[in-house]
């Protein structure tokens, strides 16, 4: 069975950057998981703080949870929260074999996650390096080691916010057409970053469009750009 591991810094990323790829390897028979490593409880919930500056660090992850979850739930997938906190984000050699664990236990065919450069979010570029060193530990000693060794996952790093400063160059358009609404289902669950839904739906039609202009497949409306990190294996230039 195919199976897509998407490794999220925050309780939302996996939402903007992947909802649509996520919603249709459900569609398409896949199983899927879902890990959050925080989830945004200091950087990425202003609107829950501009409508309370006294509430707790906790009442937030409790709604930062609970609004993941329910996207989670539009989008058909099961999901983890690792709780490792945010702005700033610690990752420690307990931390990475944690991950590591999570990885040999679901064996994914594909791994998605941040990309190495964000200069304008401390955390995005430590997912990225945790996701790293994790699959590496995973799939690369060759040999029985401390880990599960698990054959190596193909590894794609999603689309950031600003993806000219993070250079971030895609190679993959995925057409997520089909279940577009699905994905607008789960970003409206968002409501910490509500503001964040405009830019995503202009997003996915404009990388639609590159889609068609890439292919000539006049049926996709919306896509979801994706960067490979390790060179894909096939049997055919086909």
């Amino acid at each position: 069975m195919k199976k897509l591991l998407v490794i999220s810094a925050h309780s939302a990323d996996f939402v903007w950057r992947a909802g649509g790829v996520l919603a249709k390897s459900v569609e398409e028979g896949a199983e899927t998981l879902v890990v959050c490593l925080s989830y945004g409880e200091r950087g990425e919930s202003g609107e829950l703080w501009k409508e309370d500056p006294n509430r707790s660090e906790e009442s937030v992850k409790i709604i930062r949870k609970a609004q993941a979850e329910k996207a989670a739930d539009f989008l058909g997938t099961p999901i983890e929260f690792l709780d490792w906190g945010d702005y700033p984000m610690l990752i420690s050699d307990e931390r990475i074999a944690q991950l590591v664990k999570i990885i040999g236990n679901f064996e994914p065919s594909v791994i998605l996650t941040h990309t190495a450069k964000d200069p304008f979010n401390p955390d995005h570029p430590l997912a990225f390096q945790a996701t790293e060193r994790a699959r590496l530990l995973s799939c690369g000693a060759g040999v029985a080691s401390a880990f599960k060794n698990i054959n190596p996952p193909a590894w794609y790093s999603f689309e950031p916010h600003q993806p000219e400063i993070c250079e971030f160059k895609p190679d993959t358009f995925i057409d997520v057409s089909s279940v577009f609404e699905k994905k607008k289902e789960a970003m409206n669950c968002m409501g910490a970053q509500k503001y964040l839904v405009d830019y995503y739906t202009e997003l996915g039609s404009r990388r639609g469009n590159h889609a068609r202009r890439i292919s000539g497949q006049k049926q996709v409306q919306y896509a979801e750009a994706f960067q490979s990190m390790v060179p894909r294996i096939t049997d055919s230039i086909f």
